[in-house]
């Protein structure tokens, strides 16, 4: 099947998260401490919440452990042969020059291919890179993941062995305060995930 991967500009995904998330400005002058480090603003709902996934220890665990820290999440799968490693690479380098400022960014990778992308199989994939911490779970953990997050993803209905799935792109800079943050979309440069990112942990 051919590959779709959709960054953001609107999107609606009628079914998968319910009412639409549309990009326009939310706030008024004055009001955003982060105003200066946005690319964008969001509307439509809220990005991010409960997350209930596993790690590649085998180990249950919780938006309230994963998320501690300010993290860049993106939404992929291991196999994935051009997309997924070019930005977990791309989101590692970022967290890279951020640690050379004495800054910290953890890249997270969601899995949204459960029934390859076990625990060992992931454990194996972030060996590949840096900071880099990836996480499974069932199809119903996942689903609920996208959901939170108003990614898209769809599996194919019949899977051979290097099937190909379909999803969205962006990364989402998660604080540990404030939640979600801003979005990166593909054509960002990992200078400029790290310098937008400073911005907001420098603001916050």
């Amino acid at each position: 099947m051919s590959r779709t991967y959709v960054g953001i500009g609107v999107i609606v995904l009628a079914g998968l998260v319910g009412a639409p998330l549309v990009l326009k400005a939310v706030r008024g002058p004055g009001t955003d401490v982060f105003a200066d480090c946005r690319g964008s603003a969001i509307a439509g709902g809220q990005i991010g919440g409960p997350l209930s996934l596993v790690d590649t220890s085998g180990a249950a665990v919780t938006d309230a452990q994963v998320l501690a820290k300010p993290s860049l999440v993106y939404f992929g799968y291991a196999s994935c042969p051009d997309v997924c490693p070019l930005d977990n690479a791309r989101n590692a380098e970022a967290a890279d020059l951020l640690a050379k400022q004495g800054l910290e960014a953890i890249p997270v990778f969601i899995s949204v291919d459960p029934a390859r992308d076990t625990p060992q199989v992931l454990a194996d994939y972030v060996s590949n890179f840096s900071h880099l911490v990836a996480l499974t779970g069932t199809e119903a953990q996942i689903a609920a993941a996208a959901k939170a997050y108003k990614v898209y993803y769809q599996l194919p209905e019949k899977r051979d062995a290097g099937y190909t799935v379909d999803h969205t792109t962006m990364t989402y800079l998660m604080l540990p305060k404030t939640g979600f943050a801003d979005f990166f979309q593909r054509d960002a440069t990992a200078q400029e995930i790290a310098d937008r990112t400073a911005c907001f942990l420098k603001a916050s």
